[in-house]
């Protein structure tokens, strides 16, 4: 996928935004062709160097920029030369979507495997354990604490896995069929 069809995802201009932040976001929504400099990036984008810099080691540190470095033999001073990577974004929105499959089964099963218990007056919820060393009573006001219903969150959870589930195997696909073309 050509950098402009990636730009224009939504999904990908979502999982980039949440990366970098908004003042991040003009930096990587502007990527170069071949490389650049930070300091033509903010010259050219109008924005503070010290923002250019930040979200070039975000998309550094997520492996969607790289750079090498230039020493001036006559100041000793280096210059970095970025380079946007943005080809391995699609794979990392999978990874991602995996964790939080996963993380959701598992707070799934954790909801599905405990009885809780609920204050009405603070709101707080306790598992079983925890309300009967209370005796059934918050430890914040002293009210009753009662049965909780979480029927409808784990039915939620469990559309949401579904949904997760269906996505990244149409993902997989499209990688795969990517992959082969």
């Amino acid at each position: 996928m050509a950098f402009e069809e990636l730009l224009n995802d939504p999904v990908i201009q979502k999982y980039l935004h949440e990366l970098v932040g908004p003042t991040g976001m003009p930096v990587a929504a502007a990527p170069p062709d071949g490389e650049v400099t930070d300091e033509e990036l903010a010259e050219e984008l109008g924005l503070e160097l010290n923002d250019v810099r930040r979200a070039l080691f975000i998309l550094y540190e997520n492996d969607l920029a790289s750079y090498r470095r230039l020493r001036d033999e006559d100041s000793g001073w280096l210059t970095y030369l970025w380079t946007f990577e943005y080809e391995s974004i699609p794979e990392q929105l999978e990874a991602e979507m995996r964790r939080l499959l996963d993380a959701l089964e598992q707070r799934r099963q954790y909801e599905a495997d405990n009885e809780f218990y609920l204050c009405g007056q603070c709101q707080l919820r306790f598992e079983f354990g925890e309300a009967m060393e209370f005796g059934f009573e918050c430890p914040q006001c002293g009210g009753q604490l009662e049965t909780m219903d979480n029927d409808r969150l784990i039915d939620a959870m469990e559309r949401r896995v579904e949904e997760l589930s269906d996505e990244l195997n149409v993902n997989s696909a499209d990688i795969d069929g990517a992959v082969d073309a």
